[in-house]
């Protein structure tokens, strides 16, 4: 699984992104895993999976994360 930091958390929109080798990665709340997104910390280390396709409205908006776990 790769692994990154967070960057950024915009906890009242309930989303955040990874800084990783590749760049940026969006992540929604929904994909923490246990519903833990109020626990994750800016600067904090995460593995995740790396997603890609249309978002829930059908457009592509680039990389994502799935499967976000505190490292």
């Amino acid at each position: 699984m790769p692994q990154g930091t967070i960057k950024r958390i915009v906890s009242d929109r309930g989303f955040g992104f990874i800084s990783a080798a590749g760049g940026d990665i969006f992540f929604h709340h929904s994909v923490v895993a246990e519903g833990k997104f109020e626990e994750l910390r800016e600067g904090q280390s995460v593995t995740y999976e790396l997603a890609s396709g249309p978002d829930a409205r059908g457009r592509d908006k680039g990389p994502r994360a799935a499967s976000v776990t505190p490292a």
